[in-house]
């Protein structure tokens, strides 16, 4: 068994798609226009189903917001540099919530994005 994906439901498919990809780098896999069922899909990733996981980002027709509520954590990012990841994310219109550096009582480097919907995004160095 593996994780295949993790669904998120977005306000605005269009906003996520540009987020996850300009703004995170991640590619477009697939999308699947269910009008009559009422919902539009998008996959993205950093790579294909069948490499990792990936995100399936959700739009139910006419909904524009959720509540997110107190059990959603966050989605967490190997990278190589989070500083490096920091400027980039904020240069191409990215909200950067708690900038590089150190975890509390630790010493691995992690830093937090918010997307568009308020989903937190962990960005955790693997490399020092």
């Amino acid at each position: 068994m593996r994780i295949l994906h993790t669904m998120l439901r977005v306000g605005d498919l269009q906003r996520s798609i540009d987020f996850y990809t300009k703004v995170m780098g991640m590619k477009v896999i697939r999308t699947t226009e269910r009008a009559d069922q009422g919902y539009s899909l998008a996959f993205v990733g950093y790579g294909s189903e069948q490499e990792g996981a990936v995100l399936e980002l959700t739009y139910n027709h006419g909904v524009d917001s959720y509540d997110l509520g107190t059990a959603y954590g966050h989605i967490a990012i190997a990278v190589e540099d989070a500083y490096t990841q920091c400027d980039r994310i904020l240069a191409a219109g990215g909200n950067v919530t708690r900038p590089a550096g150190p975890v509390k009582g630790g010493s691995t480097i992690i830093a937090f994005v918010t997307d568009p919907d308020g989903y937190k995004i962990e960005l955790i160095q693997t490399t020092s």
